[in-house]
């Protein structure tokens, strides 16, 4: 497996990732987030343009998974990562988070954040398996702070939701 850029010939590809990962969430009873479309081409275009977007592609070059990031607050925060049902369980999310990671620290950047649903196996508990800690509200950055309550304003704080940092 590899991880490069994202072209942005591939941005609906990543809707694509993105709609079939989301099906799992039929099976802990999040229909809601099963059903919610993925960000539209121009939102993915600007993380293209940030430089701050990549697949994992298979051997012929296809993409499999990817990733999408921002600055937020000290950290390169995780926005987005999905990876396609069918390349599932063969450490392709890992492999973007190891990516990630490998950026932050080249930008000088000593944490990756993200936010997550607190109680889905694939979710907190698996980044926290990938070095994650869950961050207390009172210890989020401004910027963090309002990224969680964009989530919270978008319904998402309907499941228990946490960030999470993983120092580098």
């Amino acid at each position: 497996m590899r991880v490069r850029m994202v072209r942005v010939a591939e941005l609906a590809v990543l809707q694509d990732i993105e709609r079939a990962a989301g099906r799992w969430f039929f099976e802990v009873g999040m229909a809601e987030i099963a059903e919610d479309e993925p960000l539209s081409v121009g939102e993915l275009t600007a993380f293209v343009e940030a430089g701050l977007a990549w697949v994992a592609v298979d051997g012929e070059d296809r993409p499999v998974g990817y990733l999408i990031a921002e600055r937020v607050d000290d950290a390169l925060h995780v926005e987005q990562v999905s990876v396609h049902p069918d390349a599932a369980r063969r450490g392709v999310g890992r492999e973007l988070l190891e990516h990630a990671a490998r950026v932050a620290v080249e930008q000088g950047l000593p944490a990756l954040t993200l936010t997550t649903f607190a109680e889905v196996p694939w979710n907190a508990p698996y980044y926290g398996r990938c070095g994650f800690v869950p961050v207390p509200e009172a210890d989020l950055g401004p910027e963090l702070r309002e990224v969680r309550a964009r989530e919270a304003a978008a319904g998402l704080d309907r499941w228990p939701r946490l960030a999470m940092r993983r120092t580098l």
